[in-house]
């Protein structure tokens, strides 16, 4: 399921779950196919109307991006206006709604797009910051995965507030490395700034059966076609590899995943598709 409709998420249907559970959630759901190409062609409408406004635009996915508003105001008004303005854009242009997050920092604009859902416009200001991180689940916040939220729940952790007891040493104890970032982010600190380009880290390719095989010859058949794109992207890229992994999906949705790392970097489709296949076998 790429994206689920308020209707359907009543029955518990959501984003990234396997159609057939969606199904058997909401038999008398209606299902549309994806069409990636389309979102991609609205997507890119939308990234220039925002670069119109900012010069510091990341691109977070193909509906979703960050934008440094600071010192606008005087060219687009209030930071209110300007939100307005930016989601009348969005719709006479795509008939597309939009929510939109103002706030000091990168997190806290993601959770507060979320705050009014849909078709909504919420701002933090920075005098509210700390009330509003005393009530803050801490699952929404960016990166605390389902299990951090199951660790953090069996501490009677519910709320950011909560966490905000927990000295910076004790927080890297229960979690590593990332302990350091959730103890800032609990107390409203983000140092990550606008970011409008990335480099590239992997490339990848992925194919969900419209049924479920074990054949051996299909599935190469298939690894073959993902090869092709995946040493396509990294020729087009201008880089090489030097490992490769292959993920595979059961059935049961259980997921593995094999890894293999090459005497030398490659961007040889053959390359890819042989080594794919010796981690197949």
């Amino acid at each position: 399921v790429s994206a689920a409709s308020y209707e359907a998420r009543v029955f518990g249907v959501r984003s990234a779950m396997p159609v057939v559970q969606a199904r058997k959630l909401c038999p008398h759901g209606v299902f549309l196919p994806g069409r990636h190409r389309r979102y991609g062609e609205v997507s890119k409408v939308i990234m220039a109307q925002l670069q119109e406004y900012s010069p510091l635009v990341e691109p977070a996915s193909v509906d979703e991006a960050y934008l440094d508003i600071t010192g606008l105001e005087r060219l687009f008004g209030s930071p209110r206006e300007l939100g307005q303005r930016i989601k009348a854009d969005i719709k006479r242009d795509t008939g597309l709604t939009a929510s939109i997050g103002i706030a000091p920092v990168k997190f806290l604009a993601k959770i507060s797009s979320d705050v009014d859902k849909p078709d909504g416009l919420f701002i933090l200001e920075p005098e509210q910051v700390e009330g509003f991180l005393k009530e803050l689940d801490v699952a929404a916040i960016p990166g605390v995965g389902k299990q951090a939220v199951k660790k953090l729940r069996s501490m009677g952790v519910k709320t950011a507030g909560d966490l905000q007891a927990y000295s910076r040493k004790r927080m890297v104890e229960l979690f590593g490395k990332w302990g350091n970032g959730l103890y800032e982010r609990v107390r409203g600190i983000d140092p990550s700034p606008v970011v409008t380009s990335y480099k590239a880290k992997s490339e990848g390719a992925e194919n969900t059966f419209a049924e479920d095989t074990n054949d051996r010859e299909v599935l190469r058949q298939w690894l073959q076609a993902q090869a092709e794109r995946v040493g396509a992207g990294l020729r087009r890229m201008g880089v090489k590899a030097r490992t490769v992994t292959l993920k595979l999906k059961f059935a049961d949705f259980k997921s593995i995943t094999r890894s293999r790392s090459l005497p030398l970097p490659t961007d040889s489709t053959q390359k890819l598709f042989a080594t794919a296949c010796q981690l197949l076998e």
